[in-house]
């Protein structure tokens, strides 16, 4: 959707960003002391690209995501997927998955439901698109690297959500139940293509004629 936009608007965007400050793991204020969880991924390392299969510049599924470190006494997990560099207010949620079972595990590749993949039944909240699927991400040519942040929380309760979550309602029961959160950083960058590449000069000489 937004690979159309002209490149010059993401440089004129470029300083409009929602802030790595404001996602939810960095506002939710848990405890001192609460427990920390390891997330990876098969698909791609912290602070890396994410893989173009799990953008919308390809075909846009939820990418593979495991964790370790749980705490024993965690009743459910809750994973938040935000967009921190996203030119609005607040950061761009794009994938909610509550109800997760408690302890060590992972999400494969396709998990969550997107346009042209139904998912697993993973409990999905809504989306900043209202959507309850995962977003791919899709950043404005230009604007230059964006930071997706995988958050994954572990709570004391299985909170009873509604059947597609936002994220205030999420923010909430985690801020009630939160016992230990993890953190995992995919990037993506959309050059801007406002000059194709077959639109360039000639190499070498030009005949004049």
């Amino acid at each position: 959707m937004l690979e159309k936009l002209p490149g010059a608007i993401g440089h004129a965007l470029h300083d409009v960003r929602a802030g790595l400050d404001a996602i939810v793991f960095n506002t939710l204020g848990l405890r001192q002391g609460t427990g920390s969880i390891s997330v990876t991924s098969l698909a791609f390392a912290d602070h890396a690209p994410l893989p173009p299969r799990y953008t919308a510049d390809g075909e846009g599924l939820s990418p593979p995501v495991q964790w370790t470190g749980v705490p024993s006494n965690a009743a459910s997990l809750v994973l938040v997927v935000e967009d921190a560099d996203s030119p609005t207010p607040h950061p761009l949620v794009h994938a909610i998955a509550v109800d997760l079972p408690a302890g060590d595990g992972a999400l494969a590749e396709a998990a969550l439901a997107s346009t042209d993949t139904p998912g697993t039944g993973v409990h999905t909240g809504r989306n900043s698109y209202l959507q309850a699927a995962w977003l791919p991400p899709d950043p404005p040519p230009g604007h230059g690297v964006h930071r997706y942040a995988f958050q994954l929380f572990a709570l004391d309760a299985a909170p009873t959500f509604s059947q597609a979550p936002g994220r205030d309602e999420v923010f909430d029961a985690l801020r009630a139940h939160a016992l230990a959160s993890g953190l995992l950083i995919g990037t993506c960058e959309r050059p801007d293509g406002s000059i194709k590449i077959d639109e360039a000069a000639p190499v070498g000489p030009v005949i004049a004629g």
